[in-house]
């Protein structure tokens, strides 16, 4: 069996305020704060003598290559996305930045926000563009009834409400 995977196609480059402001503080974190609190450390394990056998030098190169991966990572990401706020045109339907409250066919009453691919939380309802639930409700309006294609079979679900608003 082998290692390949196919490149992955790079995720929506759109982003909320909200989204934007998080990964910015991220990136700054990791530039002021950590990166030199770990390159210090680094330099105090490298003084210590031999670097083939110290643990320590090793496991500082090792975080010092992961931090750095994930500022060029933030730095790639801030300067290609396009931050979206605002209402669209047409606030009936469903677009990017949305609250949309749904109603599956048990009665089951879920609310979504859909947003970018950077910023996604299940946790908090936030979905990504990107995601099959938010494909399948893009302009799409209340009472309307849509096809979700999940893993486990699909499913229905009927727009109750739509709103934009801004995350608090």
């Amino acid at each position: 069996m082998s290692r390949y995977r196919p490149p992955q196609q790079p995720g929506s480059k759109y982003i909320t305020p909200e989204g934007k402001k998080r990964l910015a503080d991220e990136f700054e974190f990791l530039w002021r704060e950590k990166r030199p609190e770990v390159t210090a450390a680094l330099a105090a394990a490298a003084a210590e003598g031999d670097r083939s056998e110290n643990a320590e030098y090793i496991y500082r190169k090792k975080q010092l290559r992961e931090i750095d991966a994930r500022l060029q990572h933030l730095k790639d990401r801030l300067e290609h996305i396009m931050v979206v706020s605002g209402r669209p045109a047409d606030p009936s339907k469903v677009f990017f930045g949305a609250w949309v409250r749904l109603e599956d066919g048990g009665g089951n009453v879920s609310e979504y926000r859909i947003v970018g691919p950077d910023e996604f939380d299940h946790s908090k309802g936030l979905i990504s563009m990107d995601s099959p639930m938010a494909r399948a409700l893009m302009k799409k309006g209340e009472g309307d009834e849509v096809v979700v294609k999940r893993p486990k079979g699909e499913a229905v679900f009927t727009i109750i409400a739509v709103r934009y608003e801004v995350l608090g």
